[in-house]
């Protein structure tokens, strides 16, 4: 499964929507995302959601950038 998450690079700092960022991660369960997650960055987490694969084919199309990361 494809999730996606949103997060700001630090944890310290109060969050604001205009530094928001996104990551897609390819995982088991979302459970795994969040541990992961939290073992490997300094991230603050706002959200971790599972995405279609209508979602995922609008991402890579509309950000260049895109890539999936594999846990």
């Amino acid at each position: 499964m494809i999730y996606k998450v949103l997060y700001q690079d630090n944890a310290v700092k109060a969050p604001r929507r205009e530094t928001t960022q996104s990551l897609f991660i390819d995982a088991s369960s979302r459970r795994e995302v969040i541990h992961y997650l939290a073992e490997n960055t300094p991230y603050m987490i706002e959200s971790v959601s599972e995405i279609s694969q209508e979602h995922l084919e609008y991402e890579k199309e509309h950000h260049p950038e895109f890539k999936i990361e594999k846990i």
